[in-house]
């Protein structure tokens, strides 16, 4: 009778350990390590607008903010008539708190976004939030204000034609950002990168970041990430013609790569939104509008746009325009805003295969969990597919209502967020 109690515990305690090992939060867009990746088991691949949808919450207003998670609580930004707000949900779809983060809320490119663009991030005791606006702000994770700024007050007005939409990166305590903008009209300069202490609001250090490129590429509406292995950690932002490399320190710069808008051929058009991801020994770069894509190795000091022996492969088109790439293992995946889904080796940039889903507008980035990459369409479709080499599509999904959030995953969910509503997708 003991040994059966022994094992009936035992048995016990290893459940719990799996399923704490699946509940993983996601703290900040593109999940925790900023790469898009969880390692949650068991998620599922089909469901429709009432099949596997385990609730609905509807929303105030637009956004194409991504939620973040941590523990029962989903935290996500909106606009509410003129207002920008900071909303959490419990993770059983009813709504704990909203707060008013700023007023003067406008909508950019028609419906493709507004000034609730930007994603907020959480440690699980603090949530914090940067609108279009330039206002930036602390919360606990029971709503209780801690801090608000405005980034203008401190780094001069945001010149950028599309409103601000960079999202902050959180990390160690700190909260970096990239103010990659300019009035081109008069040819000016004012791109600034900038570390601010998460607890207080401020400022660690603040940078410069010149760049000879000019007009509309002046505007970046990317977002920085990090890049760390055993060796090195260092800052990545993206914007202005160039990828460059900072000190977490003092944000000095490292390094810098461009060719992402060669002269020969210069578009000065080509504003980056897509942000670049990065894994051990490897950063992939996008720039925009069909141009080039480049697969940095870390190791590099100064300019090494002309240094080959600092980068793993380079293309000469077919970048991703919107959504950020993928990287799992030794495969790249590339998905663009017109719906081509793209797998390349990540150490030789040779394609594999090239193959469309589904014909729209593409916003999301790609999100992989369990064997599945999730690749959202604006129109509301997502079209789950297998990774690995050979392109096999495992089902689509249509939820009716515009999405340009990326897909969430935490304790055994999808989180979708469209234009109207917050869904949380899971087995019943």
């Amino acid at each position: 009778m003991a040994r059966r109690m022994r094992l009936i515990v035992c048995f016990l305690l290893c459940s719990l350990g799996l399923a704490s090992a699946q509940a993983e939060n996601w703290p900040q867009w593109r999940g925790a390590k900023l790469d898009g990746i969880s390692g949650e088991k068991g998620l599922p691949t089909k469901w429709s607008k009432t099949e596997n949808v385990l609730w609905r919450l509807p929303l105030p207003g637009q956004a194409g903010a991504t939620p973040v998670v941590w523990g029962e609580r989903i935290f996500l930004t909106s606009i509410e008539g003129e207002n920008l707000i900071l909303m959490c949900v419990g993770t059983d779809g009813k709504e704990l708190w909203r707060q008013v983060v700023a007023t003067g809320n406008k909508a950019v490119r028609g419906d493709e976004g507004n000034f609730a663009s930007p994603s907020p991030c959480t440690d699980g005791k603090h949530v914090w939030t940067f609108m279009g606006t330039g206002d930036l702000a602390c919360y606990t994770v029971d709503g209780k204000e801690v801090w608000k700024q405005n980034v203008e007050d401190r780094y001069g007005k945001i010149k950028i034609q599309f409103g601000m939409a960079s999202t902050p990166v959180l990390d160690g305590g700190r909260l970096y950002l990239q103010l990659i903008h300019g009035d081109y009209k008069v040819d000016t300069q004012e791109a600034k990168v900038v570390c601010l202490d998460a607890a207080t609001g401020s400022e660690i250090w603040a940078v410069d970041r010149p760049s000879d490129g000019r007009h509309e590429c002046e505007h970046s509406y990317a977002s920085p990430i990090l890049y760390r292995d055993s060796e090195r950690q260092f800052l990545l932002t993206h914007g202005n013609d160039y990828i460059v490399a900072h000190d977490l320190a003092d944000g000095h710069e490292l390094w810098r790569c461009g060719d992402l808008n060669p002269k020969g051929s210069y578009n000065e058009t080509l504003r980056f939104v897509a942000s670049p991801v990065a894994v051990p020994g490897m950063i992939v770069v996008p720039s925009a509008k069909h141009k080039g894509m480049l697969c940095l190795k870390p190791d590099g000091s100064g300019n090494i746009t002309d240094k080959p022996e600092f980068s793993h492969w380079r293309w000469k088109k077919d970048t991703t325009d919107v959504p950020s790439p993928l990287i799992l293992g030794d495969t790249v995946y590339v998905f663009d805003e017109d719906g081509f889904f793209t797998a390349a080796d990540a150490k030789t940039g040779t394609v594999i295969f090239r193959k469309p889903t589904t014909r729209d507008r593409h916003r999301a980035s790609p999100v992989y969990a369990d064997g599945h990459i999730y690749l959202t369409a604006r129109k509301g479709i997502v079209t789950v597919v297998k990774a690995g080499r050979e392109f096999e599509v495992v089902s689509q999904n249509d939820m009716q209502e515009p999405i340009t959030a990326s897909p969430v995953i935490s304790g055994g969910r999808i989180y979708l967020r469209s234009f109207d509503a917050l869904y949380a997708i899971g087995a019943k």
